[in-house]
């Protein structure tokens, strides 16, 4: 048995003063004009389950006008058992709990993972490869701790370094030590993300031509630190043999490129720096995929990653789609809602309910936000 989302409670949050969801284990829409509010919901259930939001607020932000703190509440049942998350905001820091104990964001992740679906996700091909890279350790991120982890010692070693690499008085050698440090961990990330994105490729490449029949897409994790995934003696490297490779791979780049990091400031290689790209029928998307082809891709990558949770988690994730009906046509409207019937507990916002077959509608419970009417 599944673990569900119940009950979603948000006290000063946002525009709402005061306000509770009683969320279906199905699909669950929310319906009602623009600047109501039904994104903000949302929002609260990704705080809650992912431990971050997709708009990356400042704390204060979340906060009502005029009001001091706010605080969200998640309940969660399933396999005998009642999780509560909350989130609490006041003096301009975020904390959470669960059940009623303090724990970081991290504890919140991965119980009822979840995968957002926003308009913004619609021009992930187009848009610079750290939207990419972004949306690949977000999800991992959910999946694994050490995922997180290793997200997180990364940046603070990438930053740090590049503040080094500013100062007049650093030199190779004062680069030394903290070359090592970059090359662990970033060594681990790299085999992270290569493993989460090859479980990603099989599920991405069906859903994209179940949605696209006749279009064929690949997608290819591209390191500035060289070529790491491959075989050996016609066997595919193992995960310990892939992170020998990915450390070797790193050592030689940053030797080669440290002249040019040292003129410029920065940091030019490693997972920071690094490109997913995908290729529809052997053509470059981001160059050449029209609009419907973008949206078909990125809907397709939406599916993979229900379907890499299921396998990873033996569960499926609290699906998030925000306003993305009416950005879809008819023919990809349908094959998402076809999908989301699969026993996907599913949180979707609207302006019109005209966008849903009456036999989705008559299996959802319809929320009117705005008004305070539910169905």
């Amino acid at each position: 048995m599944a673990i569900f989302a119940r009950t979603l409670r948000v006290r000063d949050y946002r525009n709402y003063e005061q306000f509770e969801l009683e969320l279906d284990r199905r699909v669950t829409v929310l319906v009602g004009k623009n600047a109501v509010g039904k994104t903000n919901l949302v929002e609260a259930l990704q705080l809650l389950t992912a431990g971050l939001s997709f708009r990356r607020p400042a704390p204060v932000e979340l906060v009502r006008v005029g009001q001091e703190s706010c605080d969200m509440s998640l309940r969660l049942e399933g396999d005998e058992r009642v999780i509560d998350i909350a989130c609490e905001v006041a003096s301009g820091k975020r904390s959470f709990r669960r059940n009623g104990k303090r724990c970081p964001a991290a504890g919140v992740r991965g119980v009822v993972p979840s995968v957002l679906f926003c308009p913004d996700d619609l021009d992930m091909v187009k848009r610079s490869a750290r939207v990419r890279r972004a949306a690949l350790d977000t999800f991992g991120m959910q999946l694994n701790e050490q995922y997180a982890k290793l997200v997180g010692t990364y940046e603070r070693i990438v930053e740090q370094r590049n503040s080094l690499l500013k100062e007049r008085w650093c030199t190779r050698e004062v680069l030394g030590a903290w070359n090592d440090s970059l090359v662990q961990a970033g060594s681990s990330l790299l085999v992270h993300r290569i493993s989460l994105l090859d479980r990603l490729r099989v599920h991405l490449v069906d859903a994209y031509e179940a949605i696209a029949p006749g279009e064929h897409l690949e997608v290819t994790y591209s390191s500035t630190v060289g070529a790491i995934a491959g075989e050996q003696d016609g066997c595919p490297l193992t995960r310990d043999e892939l992170l020998v490779r990915a450390r070797d791979l790193f050592c030689a780049a940053l030797d080669e490129r440290a002249d040019e990091e040292l003129a410029r400031g920065v940091t030019l290689v490693g997972p920071h720096r690094d490109e997913i790209a995908f290729s529809i029928d052997g053509r470059d998307a981001r160059s050449f995929a029209s609009q419907g082809q973008q949206r078909s891709l990125v809907l397709a990558w939406k599916v993979a990653e229900v379907e890499v949770t299921r396998d990873i988690l033996g569960r499926p994730p609290l699906l998030l789609l925000d306003d993305v009906m009416s950005e879809l046509d008819a023919d990809r409207r349908a094959s998402f809602l076809r999908f989301i019937q699969d026993g996907i507990q599913t949180v979707i916002t609207t302006t019109n309910l005209g966008y849903f077959s009456d036999d989705v509608l008559q299996r959802a419970k319809v929320v009117k936000i705005g008004d305070a009417q539910q169905s």
